[in-house]
């Protein structure tokens, strides 16, 4: 069996942007450190290794990415690619935080990524 993941962090150097940026895109409440537990759908979360230069992004199902990415410009993010498909496999976008971490949008339908 394959090793689960069991945490990830999205660092910056403002804690407390950080902190109300996530609640206003995604809802993440936070303690006082800045912990929070998310849910993953199913018991396997996916993943992918790739040639790309060095980073880590985290993807986070929605019902709506066009939605999600307007609050994301209205609480100081940055879209990094729209809405988009890729077929046969889902719908995503990106955008990167207020400290510049690129973060990327699944879009989910009845608790399941919406295959295109």
């Amino acid at each position: 069996m394959p090793a689960p993941i069991v945490f990830f962090d999205i660092a910056g150097p403002d804690l407390p942007k950080q902190k109300a940026f996530y609640d206003a895109v995604l809802g993440i409440k936070t303690d006082g450190m800045g912990r929070f537990e998310t849910p993953a759908i199913g018991a396997a979360i996916p993943a992918l290794l790739r040639t790309d230069p060095q980073e880590t992004v985290v993807y986070f199902g929605v019902d709506d990415i066009n939605a999600t990415m307007a609050k994301v410009t209205a609480n100081g993010g940055k879209i990094h690619a729209p809405r988009f498909t890729v077929p046969g496999v889902v719908i995503l976008g990106l955008f990167t935080d207020p400290a510049g971490n690129r973060v990327g949008l699944v879009e989910m339908k009845n608790g399941k990524p919406i295959v295109p």
